[in-house]
């Protein structure tokens, strides 16, 4: 009786967790979207990327984390429809993080080539790309898999492909940072300042740092969620203790969409001085 209590309180905590966080996701991510639109030096690939990624997390909080609620509150671990629309928004979001450190990796590596290659075409294109498979693929497998148990093993699979690809690329973006660090010190002993290459090193590898803090919390709120899966083809939902671990995981994850934007204004001070205007002219307003 204790343990069915226990179980009962959890999964309260779950939904005012879940309620609060889809008020802050839709609120911060509101305010980080016009704040984006409204930063013209930030270049056109990363602001097509990073609205992209704020898109999605608005939608975690609009749609997803009620149908989440909703799904507690009926007492049912698996709905087709809100399956489908969390899958959908977990894979974007998944995609465009990929997408985001693939693209801060390019710009500090190709240097020169940088705008050549990575026009903001291509990355509208990738960034829709992106949308579409995570939309197809959810379909697919829900088309094909009523029970959804061959869309886990698929889930599981494409993850992991991307957890390594987004891993390699961070590790790598980590080591040209670290390079690009000591040629900003050279850059510094030489006042190169003159002519904006120290000017650019810095936004670069400022921008750099940033995407690695996106990838942290980004990982800190999956990687639990990607254990979770795991133990569920292994282990069979052996456990009521599991069934609490995935809600709470699938929480985690739908956190993530609040943090992204906090670390957007933490970190990029363009972004961060637009919110202040936003702010700023809605009081004067009221």
């Amino acid at each position: 009786m204790a343990h069915v209590e226990a179980l009962s309180t959890s999964k309260y905590i779950i939904i005012v967790v879940n309620a609060f966080t889809a008020f802050t996701a839709i609120v911060f991510n509101s305010f980080t979207i016009q704040a984006i639109r409204k930063t013209p030096s930030l270049p056109k690939p990363l602001k097509t990327l990073l609205l992209s990624l704020a898109v999605s997390d608005v939608a975690v909080g609009l749609v997803a984390q009620p149908f989440f609620i909703v799904r507690l509150k009926i007492s049912q671990e698996t709905v087709p429809k809100m399956w489908l629309i969390q899958n959908v928004l977990a894979n974007a979001s998944f995609l465009g993080i990929v997408a985001l450190s693939l693209e801060r990796f390019l710009a500090v590596h190709l240097h020169l080539r940088y705008q050549e290659l990575v026009t903001h075409k291509r990355v509208l294109g990738l960034t829709i790309s992106a949308w579409v498979f995570s939309a197809l693929l959810s379909f697919f497998c829900l088309w094909f898999d009523e029970e959804l148990k061959r869309a886990i093993i698929i889930k599981i699979i494409i993850w992991s492909l991307c957890f390594i690809f987004i891993t390699v690329i961070s590790v790598r973006l980590y080591f040209t940072v670290r390079h690009h660090a000591d040629q900003i010190q050279a850059l510094q002993v030489q006042q190169a300042a003159q002519n904006g290459d120290l000017a650019n090193a810095l936004r670069l590898r400022k921008s750099a740092v940033s995407t690695f803090y996106v990838y942290f919390a980004f990982l800190a709120c999956y990687l639990p969620f990607y254990c979770t899966l795991l133990a569920k083809k292994i282990f069979n939902w052996p456990s009521p203790t599991l069934k609490v671990f995935y809600k709470c995981s699938s929480t985690l994850m739908f956190i993530n969409s609040s943090l992204d934007p906090v670390i957007y204004c933490w970190r990029m001070r363009d972004i961060r001085q637009s919110i202040k205007d936003i702010l700023r002219n809605m009081f004067r307003r009221t």
